[in-house]
């Protein structure tokens, strides 16, 4: 399903990003994680896993869903970490930031394991695991 990714803080993930708790299950719990309207929920099968992939399919990260309707219809959240970072689209357009709001990607089902921040950093930008 191809949707539009959102990205941001939340208030949890500041307090860990900025306490520098990034590697730990807690920063995990609240940044590996894809918020989903009920309605997108429902047509994914209300799957407690999903696989978000950039637009271009180069890049794809295992984040567990939350069902919510903080997020409408075609649109996702992600909190801004390694997990969305690795999916949003690179270019700047010019702007000098990347499009951390409104970049397309495609979210499916999965029963892929959720990486911790270590994990993925190795496996996208270290070409390890």
């Amino acid at each position: 399903m191809e949707v539009l990714l959102i990205t941001g803080s939340t208030i949890e993930e500041g307090k860990l990003a900025k306490g520098g708790d990034k590697l730990t299950a807690e920063y995990q719990v609240e940044c590996a994680v894809c918020w989903i309207s009920p309605e997108d929920f429902e047509v994914l099968g209300s799957p407690e896993k999903v696989k978000v992939t950039s637009r271009n399919g180069k890049h794809t990260v295992a984040v567990n869903t939350k069902c919510t309707d903080a997020v409408r219809e075609g649109h996702v959240f992600m909190p801004r970490a390694i997990w969305s970072n690795v999916v949003i689209d690179p270019d700047t357009l010019s702007t000098g930031s990347p499009l951390y709001k409104g970049a397309p990607v495609n979210i499916e089902p999965t029963e892929d394991e959720v990486l911790s921040a270590e994990d993925v950093v190795l496996k996208v930008y270290v070409g390890g695991l």
